[in-house]
């Protein structure tokens, strides 16, 4: 699943007014603003991406006092298209363009399809979806490279977007004029782009003690809690969920920001169903935390910091599959067990039942793929 985004159009208000609907909607992670009027003062606010059609905008706006929006007639050959034109002209210039097309009639549907693959976002925008369908537009443009955004005005509206045709709108766009509607469509918003794990139950078969060798902890910008991890293991398509550093222990203080992770070689799961190795991990770069039912939410990477450690392997069967994983030897350092209870290294032994991710497909660049790759 991808992340899902979403954009606020800024109200007919007057500045000070609109400033606090464009501040609470940076507070609730949307740094998108469509505004033809502030840019200057909207700037000021933070770090923020401008929609507008103006030349210095951050992705240029097509559409909103042209066909798009009705305040010109569309011909009904679209091939004549002023938007269409526009949008190749800005593209050509190697703007980020951004069409606005409130779908009132078939043929606005038409341009919407026609105008998809020139532009990098669609804006669609319709008083009601169940009259024109939002799937009509979806399906057409499915193999396209374009971001298709629904115009929605409440967090029902943005739900229905998100889960359209299983993939749903790409992102929502609405207009922000009331505080608990900005937060709950960001809540929505982040709730539809979080991915799911189907989490195994595998048997260790192995435990053994090794030497030292430099290992990564994780310490990430969340606070986690107890039953709260990261997937990681020695192979791209079998994980163990290495639980954080939540818990309280006899010999150091609890650090719930925290996972350690294991040797530098290690892959760890990341947003997009991707995985990239531990070593390659730097303060901004994003996380996937992942729970004991293999629900996830994104985290940024506070630092990343690698030191010489004794390590110890752990290798469990899946079906006939053994997977392995390298961890440091040391008691706070836990796995988790089929009763989604954290257990140590330093207990864990051959017949114990840990959770584990096992993938189908084969990795390459940290990517799941439909390969035959052999990893031992």
């Amino acid at each position: 699943m991808q992340n899902k985004f979403a954009w606020i159009m800024t109200p007919d208000l007057p500045w000070d007014d609109r400033k606090e609907m464009i501040t609470t909607a940076l507070e609730s992670g949307i740094s998108y603003v469509l505004d033809l009027e502030y840019s200057d003062k909207i700037r000021k606010l933070g770090n923020v991406n401008i929609v507008s059609n103006d030349d210095e905008a951050d992705i240029y706006l097509v559409g909103i006092n042209g066909e798009g929006d009705g305040s010109v007639d569309l011909s009904e050959n679209l091939s004549d298209s002023k938007d269409l034109a526009l949008s190749k002209k800005a593209k050509g210039e190697g703007k980020i363009v951004c069409a606005y097309i409130k779908i009132t009639d078939k043929l606005h549907e038409q341009l919407a399809v026609k105008i998809g693959p020139i532009v990098d976002y669609i804006i669609l925008v319709s008083t009601d979806w169940t009259v024109i369908p939002l799937e009509n537009i979806i399906a057409d443009l499915q193999k396209v490279d374009v971001n298709i955004i629904a115009a929605v005005s409440d967090e029902e509206g943005a739900k229905l977007a998100l889960e359209t045709l299983e993939h749903g709108t790409d992102g929502v766009i609405f207009e922000a004029n009331d505080f608990a509607q900005i937060k709950s469509i960001a809540k929505e918003v982040d709730d539809a782009s979080k991915e799911k794990y189907e989490l195994k139950v595998a048997t260790v078969t192995n435990v053994k003690p090794l030497g030292s060798g430099d290992r990564v902890c994780v310490d990430t910008t969340d606070m986690m809690q107890p039953g709260e991890g990261m997937l990681i293991g020695s192979y791209s398509k079998s994980m163990f969920l290495v639980h954080s550093e939540s818990l309280e222990s006899e010999y150091v203080a609890s650090r719930p920001f925290r996972v350690n992770a294991g040797p530098v070689q290690a892959y760890v799961m990341v947003p997009g169903n991707k995985t990239r190795y531990l070593s390659e991990l730097v303060a901004g770069d994003e996380v996937l935390i992942v729970n004991t039912e293999g629900e996830t939410r994104t985290a940024y990477v506070g630092r990343s910091k690698i030191e010489r450690r004794p390590l110890i392997l752990i290798e469990a069967e899946y079906e006939g599959k053994i997977i392995r994983t390298l961890l440091q030897n040391a008691e706070t350092i836990r796995i988790v067990d089929e009763n989604n209870e954290p257990l140590s290294v330093a207990d864990v032994k051959p017949g114990d039942k840990v959770k584990v991710y096992i993938e189908k497909s084969a990795r390459h660049f940290g990517i799941a793929i439909d390969e035959t790759i052999i990893e031992q």
